[in-house]
This record gives C-alpha cells, structure tokens and sequence, in this order.
C-alpha cells in the first residue's frame, strides 16, 4: 500500500533530508586514494547522532532475513554495484570510483540518498558513466510530478542511459520511502510492463536511484549475501534522492553533494 505524507510528516523529512544531505557532504569530502570505508563508515553514523538522528541501514533486516546489515553506509567500489558493508573496512586507491548509500532516521521518519564518488583522477569512461547516471536522475526527476506514471520516470532514465551507451540495472528498483526504508511504490528504471500502472499523486515521497552499468545489465550476488555486483566485472554508478511530490511540483529533500564530477 503506498502512504501518502501530510503536510506534517513532509516538513519533518525535509528537515531529516537536509541533515542527511549535509552529513554526506562531510563524508564526501574525506574521501580520497587510501580513504578506509570503515573509517568514513564511523564519521557518517557520528554526524547523523550528533545532529539528533540515526542510521536507517545499519541492522536492516530485509523481509525474512535473520541477518542485520552491519553498517551505516553502503560503500561500493567499481564494480560493485549497491549493498556492499562499509565493514570490515576497505582502503580505495586513485581512479576507484566509490559509491556511498546513505539512509537515516529523524523524527520518526526516514531518508534515503547516494552519490557515485571519483577517487583522484578517474578515466574518461568512469567519469562519463557517473555524469549520465547523474544526469538519468536529474531527468527522472522531471517526470516525478503529479498527474503522470511511476512508469514515465523509469522510461526517461532508461532514455537516456541507452542514448549514453550504458544499461540500467533491471533486478534493482527504486522506492517509496519515509516511515520505512523500503515502502511502495517500486520504482523501476525501466518501463516493466508488468507492473500495475501508478499514478503519482501529492503526497507521495519517492526514493529515485539510477543503477547504471559500463556493460550488461545483469548483476549477481556475492557470497556475503549483500553486496551485489555486475555479472561481467565492469563498473557501476549509482546516484539517489528522496523527494516529495506536491501539488507545486517536485521537492527533493536530499540535495546531492558536489562530489567533483
């Protein structure tokens, strides 16, 4: 069932959301060759309790899973794709990309980011994978308005990654968000015929996330049970907002960082 949010509740995430955006920048800018993940792991859940919240991933459990995700952020390198524990933490080297998935509670309700991070001097073909994976939420975004589909985001993103010669993740959608990590509706980044069509209406908070890939669409987990990569070895990027739709247009509550693209 997809929960609409009032007037309350949105002021609340939009709060929550600038906090969550503002402690990401501070993550951001620590990252560099030889940053430990685990290291930005702990400054990440520091910064979100000294500013009155608390990590929404770390001790997540999915739908009939036992297991408690270990960490406050998911950090993916290169090929990874999303999920990856910042524990036990993990050095990056000059030209990794790093990806930073980040999600916190705050007066009772939740938000959801990610950036794609270059580490020193990245390639060309990193950097224009990160830019149109970038520049596909942007796009998605301008669909995300009242009176249109769920669908019409997906066909956009999906628009212009193809234009730009990637593909997008097929087995990874987007999400409601708010008074739970993962609500309805899902949000692919394709148009999956499917799906029962949703209008978007005010109200609706949304968690938009590309997964974009260099090659093949398809992914695969790994043996840890969380970290998901792509199936043939080339590198992923991943940006991610939460917004609100109102009867004004689109909010999003998550501003993205510069992370030096």
């Amino acid at each position: 069932m997809i929960t609409l949010k009032d007037t309350k509740e949105i002021e609340i995430l939009r709060g929550g959301g600038a906090v969550l955006s503002r402690v990401l920048e501070q993550v951001v800018g620590e990252v560099r060759p030889g940053a430990d993940t685990g290291e930005l792991d702990e400054l990440a859940e520091r910064l979100m309790r000294q500013a009155g919240g608390s990590p929404s991933f770390k001790g997540y459990r999915g739908e009939g899973d036992d297991r408690a995700f270990p960490s406050t952020m998911c950090t993916c390198i290169n090929h990874e794709v999303v999920h990856a524990p910042a524990v036990p933490g993990r050095r990056v080297r000059a030209g990794d990309i790093l990806k930073l998935d980040i999600g916190m509670w705050y007066g009772g309700l939740c938000t959801d980011m990610a950036v794609t991070v270059p580490v020193g001097d990245v390639s060309d073909s990193l950097r224009q994978l990160a830019v149109a994976t970038r520049k596909s939420l942007l796009i998605g975004l301008e669909k995300a308005v009242a009176g249109n589909w769920i669908s019409d985001i997906g066909k956009a993103v999906d628009r212009h990654v193809r234009r730009s010669g990637f593909s997008t993740v097929k087995d990874l959608v987007g999400h409601g968000v708010g008074h739970e990590v993962h609500e309805e509706p899902r949000i692919p980044n394709y148009f999956d015929p499917s799906l029962r069509p949703v209008r978007i209406r005010p109200g609706m908070v949304l968690a938009i996330e590309p997964m974009v890939n260099a090659g093949s669409d398809d992914v695969r987990l790994m043996p840890d049970e969380w970290t998901i990569v792509t199936a043939d070895g080339l590198p992923s990027a991943h940006f991610e907002v939460t917004l609100a739709v109102t009867k004004d247009g689109v909010e999003v509550l998550t501003p993205l960082p510069d992370v030096g693209l």
